[in-house]
């Protein structure tokens, strides 16, 4: 990719992203422009990965082609704001922010600009993300790709609609916490079967990991997959009775509801 790209901000998901650009070789490393309000976290990305610090957040915007706002929501539109007047008209401004629209996004920046709305989730961390894209209409096809493209250096990302946003935070923005409930569920009653503690996560976590690979390798249902599990009469029948007895699905589905509303409520504040 021919281009340069920008950073406003630098924490967690800022440097998966940027550590997903140099790996993949998707990018040159001095063709990264970064800026944090911490001046030692800018130059230790230089350090780590030879990026080019900025002096500033309007110096970035002069710079790239695409940007990404991936300062805190609460934040995000104060500085869009104060670098607008620093865009190039192509620039492709990439928010991380969640629960700021699009539309929000293009008020403060103008309603001729191009606009990428992302959301991802932490298990970028270990090159493992889902990341909804979602693009304005004056985002191009070749662009949204490229962006695209991006978050696939450190997972998986998909195109999404806007509208279904709430269902994205729900499904992956939010779920890893729910995933890692489950796990240390597991592991406490491991425990409780008498399995050193360290060693009951290692068994539950890579049992979830696992079980995840099936679902998106083998390409089957997931009810045919914990059928192939439940022996007649055995253990996991048993254990899959409790948890329908105990409205386990009915729990994830109203957490996920509930959720899902949050995150409705928040984009409408």
């Amino acid at each position: 990719m021919n281009k340069k790209i920008g950073f406003i901000g630098c924490g967690n998901m800022s440097k998966a992203i940027i550590g997903g650009l140099v790996s993949a070789g998707q990018v040159k490393a001095d063709d990264i422009w970064v800026y944090d309000h911490k001046p030692a976290t800018n130059q230790a990305m230089q350090e780590q990965y030879g990026i080019t610090p900025a002096s500033s957040a309007e110096d970035v915007a002069k710079q790239v082609d695409i940007l990404f706002g991936a300062v805190k929501p609460n934040v995000i539109l104060n500085v869009l704001k104060d670098i607008s007047g620093s865009l190039n008209k192509d620039t492709v401004v990439v928010s991380i922010a969640a629960g700021v629209t699009l539309d929000t996004l293009a008020n403060v920046l103008g309603h001729d600009r191009k606009l990428v709305r992302v959301m991802p989730n932490t298990p970028a961390l270990v090159n493992e993300g889902m990341t909804s894209v979602t693009p304005n209409v004056l985002v191009t096809k070749e662009e949204a790709d490229e962006i695209v493209k991006i978050f696939n250096g450190f997972g998986h990302a998909e195109l999404v609609p806007e509208y279904l946003i709430h269902a994205v935070v729900g499904a992956s923005g939010s779920a890893p916490a729910y995933v890692f409930m489950f796990i240390e569920a597991m592991a406490d009653a491991a425990v409780l079967g008498g399995m050193p503690r360290t060693q009951a996560y290692r068994f539950a976590a890579q049992a979830v990991k696992g079980s995840a690979q099936m679902v998106l390798e083998t390409g089957k249902h997931p009810g045919e997959l914990k059928d192939m599990v439940c022996s007649p009469g055995g253990t996991t029948i048993e254990a899959v009775k409790v948890l329908e007895e105990k409205g386990f699905r009915a729990a994830v589905i109203e957490a996920m509801q509930q959720c899902m509303a949050k995150s409705e409520k928040m984009s409408q504040e």
